[in-house]
């Protein structure tokens, strides 16, 4: 902070490169393509430098930068009209199929009834570029909500509560929209590797 404060160029450009990556799949989450995201975040770090001065140190640095991303960038979707509403954030029935799982007269009320199918290991789906583009168009197709939360957490690899914190929101909604992000994306993924059946909504 004093580096910042006293204007290292050197200990900004280094802050800089290390979490614009991550503040602009942020922003991506709010606003409607990549080119407003970027605008964002470059609006992120203007408000950053210009109020150094008053940051109070109540969070950490990170947490503060990343709370005036989510301002901005909620400020920047109502403008451009990009308002997800509310209804969509409530969604209805189980996130996984309940004919998956047996039923009370079976011998394992609850349990899957066929294994799923193992998940991918990260250094599959890394290699297949492909598969990356599938999972980052059902990222997209999210609430806004539910793609802040699993962007932060399993893209960003945030702690719990340092989403909370930055989105402003309780440890039971984290939650909730992760376990709602997480299903739908798996639902996606499973639907695209597995095209011909219809029981991997799982």
């Amino acid at each position: 902070m004093a580096a910042l404060r006293a204007g290292d160029e050197v200990t900004f450009t280094a802050v800089l490169d290390a979490w614009s990556p991550g503040l602009l799949r942020t922003a991506r989450s709010f606003v409607a393509d990549m080119h407003t995201a970027e605008d964002v975040v470059q609006e992120t770090w203007l408000a950053v430098l210009r109020g150094l001065d008053r940051f109070e140190g109540r969070a950490a640095l990170r947490t503060w930068t990343y709370q005036i991303l989510i301002n901005v960038a909620k400020a920047r979707g109502q403008r451009d009209a990009r308002v997800v509403p509310e209804s969509s954030l409530r969604e209805e029935g189980p996130t996984v199929d309940p004919s998956r799982f047996q039923g009370a007269d079976e011998p394992y009320p609850g349990h899957w009834r066929t294994a799923p199918d193992p998940w991918p290991t990260p250094e599959a789906s890394a290699l297949d570029a492909e598969t990356r583009r599938q999972i980052e168009a059902a990222l997209d197709r999210l609430p806004a909500r539910q793609r802040a939360v699993i962007t932060l957490r399993d893209v960003e690899g945030y702690e719990p509560d340092e989403v909370c914190q930055i989105l402003d929101i309780t440890a039971g909604n984290q939650r909730l929209l992760l376990h709602r992000a997480r299903a739908s994306v798996r639902a996606a993924l499973a639907a695209y590797l597995n095209p011909l059946s219809n029981e991997e909504q799982w």
